[in-house]
């Protein structure tokens, strides 16, 4: 599915729509409500007027939360490889691996970067047939605005490298959580899906989708029991895509329907 380069988002109540999976770098401003975001290891949370970098490759779960009697509402830049390689290239930015560090930089506001999203308002003409041209014009002035503005995202923006093989099994007991697809972790782990798999029955004498099954559910008990969390405030934090799947997984594992933990 191609990305549409430009992305408004508006919502009346709480969300937990997001991509799981930051596959482009992401310039974004805060125009209204507030955005909690977690990355599995870190919490962040942007307010109203608030502009941030989300970098590619990352896991990142998003909650939009509407001011009261207002909407949510934020306006996202997607900057492309394509647009950063033309760029690298017109410009002589070498392209260098960095040292990984956060998923979501927090950007100080800046007179320009507001300027450049005011201008990006009208958002629905820029992405119509026929506006290409200035649609890339666009691109490229977010991407030179952010190098002028914070020159220390040059080696973010211009790190065009792959994902190399890391401690499978560290990566998965840290972002078990994250409802993604089987390629998503096979990729950022450094490994094609097949190598992925093999690699994954030799250390956790499981498959990859019956090991997560039972991982998710682990969590899930312990935050239930333990914690006092309702079955409804932990099965979106755990990778379930629905109350009623989630409950019967957890009765058919435990015996017992989720609610009756502790009772």
């Amino acid at each position: 599915m191609k990305l549409t380069p430009i992305a408004y988002s508006c919502y009346y109540t709480r969300s937990r729509e997001g991509e799981q999976f930051v596959p482009e770098h992401v310039f974004s401003y805060q125009i209204s409500g507030t955005l909690v975001t977690n990355d599995g290891r870190n919490e962040y949370i942007f307010r109203e007027g608030d502009f941030r970098l989300s970098k590619r490759n990352h896991l990142v779960k998003f909650t939009k939360y509407p001011p009261e009697h207002g909407e949510f509402k934020s306006l996202s830049v997607y900057l492309t490889q394509e647009m950063l390689r033309t760029i690298s290239r017109e410009y002589g930015f070498p392209a260098e691996p960095h040292q990984e560090g956060s998923a979501i930089l927090e950007l100080k506001p800046d007179p320009l970067y507001k300027s450049y999203m005011d201008s990006l308002q009208p958002y629905q003409h820029l992405v119509q047939p026929g506006n290409e041209h200035l649609l890339a014009l666009k691109l490229k002035e977010a991407i030179l605005l952010l190098l002028s503005v914070n020159p220390e995202v040059k080696p973010i923006l211009f790190d065009f490298s792959e994902p190399g093989k890391i401690d499978l099994e560290a990566f998965m007991n840290t972002n078990f959580h994250f409802n993604v697809e089987l390629k998503r972790f096979a990729y950022l782990t450094g490994r094609s899906l097949a190598t992925f798999k093999r690699d994954f029955e030799k250390i956790f004498h499981s498959s990859p989708s019956r090991w997560l099954l039972h991982r998710r559910l682990q969590e899930a008990y312990y935050l239930i029991k333990e914690k006092g969390k309702a079955p409804s405030d932990v099965y979106l934090d755990l990778g379930f895509e629905d109350l009623s799947h989630f409950s019967f997984a957890f009765k058919k594992a435990y015996g017992v329907a989720p609610s009756k933990i502790g009772l």
